[in-house]
């Protein structure tokens, strides 16, 4: 794990015994499906508590409303993308990095098809465009994760990468809502100028 990734945020009160831990994941897994079928302004606590199949007082014992509940799964969600892509870059040779441009958005749009809530609020903006650190954007908390990754794999300073990462990052996520927007899979030509787009910016900076 980059020291610039965040754990889960704070709960109100940390699971200790892995029963607890359990419940707390079948709280945030129902979260999910409630979202992805009512979306985040119809979700109550209520609604999740008895989703996951636990009183409600018992659901507050961890989350206070239901923005805590939504955070803690974008963190989730956050981890396992990046687990994802750090896998990638583990598996791909040097000379080849830029195989992970086209993978990185290809793990996005697999999450944004598959994980339940996940087209809901994306990494948080849905939200609260600083769901996932108070004092970072989410953007610029996804920035600095894959900052860190790149930066093993290019010879290049930190601080020279972080700023085109930056860059990327933002286009990206502009352009991927766009394809969404256009079409419900993600608009397969969209996706396709996007990684264009992207390899292109990125290696006028970092080099093939």
């Amino acid at each position: 794990m980059t020291e610039s990734r965040t754990d889960l945020p704070p709960l109100r009160r940390k699971p200790v015994q892995e029963r607890s831990a359990k419940r707390v994941e079948r709280m945030l897994d129902a979260a999910a499906e409630l979202l992805a079928e009512e979306g985040y302004d119809a979700l109550t606590t209520t609604l999740v508590a008895k989703r996951s199949g636990v009183a409600v007082g018992s659901l507050y014992q961890f989350f206070p409303d239901k923005r805590a509940i939504v955070q803690a799964l974008t963190h989730r969600n956050l981890e396992r993308f990046l687990d994802a892509v750090g896998e990638r870059f583990r598996g791909v040779d040097h000379q080849s990095w830029w195989e992970i441009v086209d993978s990185l958005l290809d793990i996005y749009l697999q999450m944004h098809r598959e994980v339940p809530g996940f087209s809901r609020v994306h990494f948080g903006d849905a939200v609260d465009v600083q769901l996932l650190d108070s004092e970072r954007t989410n953007n610029g908390v996804i920035t600095d994760a894959l900052a860190d990754l790149v930066a093993n794999h290019v010879d290049l300073p930190r601080d020279e990468v972080g700023l085109p990462i930056s860059i990327a990052v933002e286009a990206a996520d502009s352009l991927l809502k766009f394809a969404f927007r256009t079409d419900p899979e993600g608009d397969p030509q969209v996706v396709a100028e996007t990684k264009a787009l992207i390899k292109t910016y990125l290696a006028s900076r970092f080099g093939d």
